[in-house]
C-alpha cells in the first residue's frame, strides 16, 4: 500500500453492525478463549495498574475497533480505552493506534480476542483496498461474496465496505441469485426467473448465473436486473457487454486474481466479485505494549 495515499480510505457510508450483533460475536470469542478464567493472568497482581499502547506493524486499513473495545469493555467496563486513529484510516508501519488503560490483568485478558478481531478485519479491509486501487479511475466497482468466515458475516462485509468495495447480498434471504442447479432444477433460465419473481417479488436484486452467450440472451430475455458472467474469458466479457447494452449490470465471477482485475474493468463490466477479499485473510500484525506493569 502506498504511503502517499490519503489518509482515510473514504469509502461511501457505511453502517456498523447493530450493537448487539458485535456483541454477541465477541461474547463468543471470549468464551472459547477465557473460558472459567485466565489462569496466567494470576501472575499479575490484582492491584496491578498499566497503560498499554495498540501498535500496528504494517501498512495497513485500520478495521475493528468496535469489536477491540467491545472485547475490552466485556472482560473490564473500567478499562478506559483512547483511539488515536479510526477505522478506514491508512496506516504505516509502527502507527500508534490505540491506548488501553487499567487493570493489567483485565487488559492482558482482553488481549488477545480483542486483537485477533482487529487484525482479520484489518487484513479484509486492506486486502479490499488492494483490489480496488486496481481498477481505479474505471466505472467497475469491487463486490464481496459469501464465502466469509463462519459467524463474521456482518463484520467482514462491514470491512469490505472500509476498505472501499461494495457488498454483495448479506445472504441467502436479501437477494435472488439463480445458479446453474437452479436452473437445471427450474428447466430453464426463464422458468427459474418466473418462479423467483413469484416467491420474492419485492426483491430488489434479481440475479442469474450465466455460462455462455446464450445463456446471456436468455437472462436478457427474462428482464433480470444484473447477470453474472461465470469463466468468461476477455473477448467473451467484451463481446456480453456489447449484446447487454446497459439492459442489465454485468458482473464477472471466477479465475479473478488482482493480476487480472484491470483487464476485466477495462471490458466495461459493471461489477467484479472477488471470494478472496473475506476468505484468504492474511491477518494484520498488530501487539499491545504493556508499560508501569
Amino acid at each position: 500500500m502506498e504511503n502517499s495515499l490519503s489518509s482515510t480510505v473514504n469509502p461511501p457510508f457505511v453502517a456498523l453492525p447493530n450493537e448487539k450483533d458485535i456483541h454477541d460475536v465477541v461474547v463468543r470469542a471470549l468464551k472459547e478463549d477465557v473460558g472459567a478464567g485466565d489462569l496466567t493472568a494470576n501472575l499479575i497482581g490484582a492491584s496491578s495498574h498499566s497503560e498499554s499502547r495498540l501498535i500496528c506493524r504494517e501498512p495497513a486499513v485500520l478495521c475493528g475497533a468496535a469489536w477491540f473495545e467491545m472485547a475490552c469493555n466485556l472482560v473490564d467496563g473500567d478499562l478506559v480505552l483512547d483511539w488515536h486513529r479510526g477505522d478506514g484510516d491508512l496506516l504505516v508501519s509502527e502507527t500508534a493506534v490505540c491506548t488501553v488503560s487499567g487493570r493489567s490483568r483485565s487488559i492482558l485478558t482482553a488481549e488477545r480476542t480483542a486483537i485477533n478481531f482487529l487484525q482479520t478485519l484489518s487484513g479484509t479491509a486492506t486486502t479490499t483496498r488492494n483490489y480496488v486501487l486496481q481498477i481505479e479511475g474505471t466505472n467497475t466497482r469491487v463486490l464481496d461474496t459469501r464465502k466469509t468466515l463462519p459467524g463474521m458475516r456482518l463484520a467482514q462485509k462491514y470491512a469490505v465496505a472500509i476498505g472501499g468495495g461494495q457488498n454483495h447480498r448479506i445472504g441467502l434471504f436479501d437477494g435472488v441469485l439463480i445458479k446453474e442447479n437452479h436452473i437445471a432444477a427450474a428447466g430453464s433460465i426463464q422458468a427459474a426467473v418466473l418462479q423467483a419473481r413469484e416467491h420474492a417479488g419485492d426483491c430488489q436484486l434479481l440475479e442469474v448465473e450465466v455460462e455462455s452467450l446464450d445463456q446471456l440472451n436468455e437472462a436478457i430475455d427474462a428482464g433480470v436486473t444484473r447477470i453474472m458472467l461465470d469463466n468468461f474469458d476477455l473477448e467473451m466479457m467484451k463481446k456480453a457487454v456489447e449484446i447487454n447494452n446497459g439492459f442489465a449490470e454485468i458482473e464477472v465471477s471466477g479465475n479473478v486474481e488482482i493480476s487480472n482485475m484491470r483487464s476485466i474493468a477495462e471490458t466495461g463490466v459493471n461489477y467484479i466479485s472477488v471470494g478472496a477479499l473475506t476468505k484468504h485473510v492474511r491477518a494484520i500484525d498488530f501487539s499491545l505494549r504493556m508499560t508501569n506493569i
